[in-house]
């Protein structure tokens, strides 16, 4: 769904199980929030810190 925070995590080599633990979240669920994108915004404002990226970019959609 977010191509950029797709690139993010391979860009840091970040696995979805490292992903998820960062979060407190099961694998499981990271990967459905991923699919979904109903991250909360605690979780957003989370990673957005560990890529050191702005929201925007981070979770911007293929057709904007």
């Amino acid at each position: 769904m977010f191509r950029n925070l797709e690139a993010e995590q391979a860009r840091f080599s970040y696995t979805n199980q490292e992903m998820a633990g960062k979060l407190v979240l099961s694998r499981t669920s990271y990967e459905n929030k991923k699919k979904t994108g109903k991250f909360t915004a605690l979780e957003a404002k989370k990673m957005c810190k560990i890529f050191k990226v702005k929201f925007d970019y981070l979770f911007a959609t293929e057709d904007e």
